[in-house]
């Protein structure tokens, strides 16, 4: 997205060499030539582009090719216009259903396929989706990051920040992208709904002292 603001702190860099080293172990198991997807998840605030970000240049510093692709780009209602939609459709129609999942998958095929991708990005300061093309063909790994981007089923990594709306309402302000109000809250608590239903599928779970904690599947 551009023009997002990013609060990166040592927890930030902390959690990303941990899965780093779970990402590398993946890894080892798959073929050469292999195009690796790590997600991650969290609500509102939970530091995913930061966490993201991190786990990137860690990626970069070691030589693999990395490219980060944030799903808040995919809303089918663009930023400048979803508060208003929301308002007249109904509070019950935020959740996955806003996001573009066909344009999403495609994009996430012509990464697979290394191909050239056509993709949305908006802008934070004009409210705008732009287009943007980029050239999948030299990236070996993608970070994608989003409130629901662990339920991609293409992902071998899946990552869930278990920090709610409640407890990140400092960060949320901070980087000022949306407005706080009280139905922004009533957005904010849909979404730590739907966010719940999907912890299940994470990998690994970051606790609220930012530790990353490997999720035993047959006790999940």
């Amino acid at each position: 997205m551009l023009g997002d603001v990013l609060l990166i702190n040592e927890k930030h860099k902390s959690a990303a060499l941990s899965i780093y080293g779970h990402l590398q172990e993946k890894l080892r198991t798959k073929k050469k030539g292999y195009r690796f997807i790590v997600a991650i998840s969290g609500e509102s605030g939970a530091g995913k582009s930061e966490l993201s970000h991190s786990l990137a240049l860690l990626l970069k510093k070691q030589g693999q090719r990395v490219k980060i692709l944030h799903t808040d780009n995919y809303y089918k209602i663009p930023p400048n216009a979803r508060n208003d939609w929301r308002k007249n459709n109904g509070i019950n129609r935020v959740g996955v259903k806003e996001y573009d999942w066909t344009l999403l998958k495609r994009n996430i095929k012509e990464f697979k396929e290394g191909r050239e991708a056509l993709m949305p990005c908006i802008d934070i300061v004009s409210k705008q989706t732009d287009k943007l093309i980029t050239n999948f063909s030299d990236i070996d790994i993608l970070v994608v990051d989003g409130l629901y981007a662990i339920k991609i089923r293409e992902v071998d990594l899946r990552v869930y920040i278990d920090l709610t709306y409640l407890e990140t309402k400092v960060n949320q302000g901070s980087r000022g992208k949306e407005d706080s109000d009280d139905f922004r809250f009533q957005v904010l608590e849909m979404e730590h709904q739907h966010m719940l239903a999907l912890k299940p599928l994470a990998d690994l779970v970051i606790d609220k002292d930012y530790k990353v904690n490997e999720v035993n599947k047959v006790d999940a």
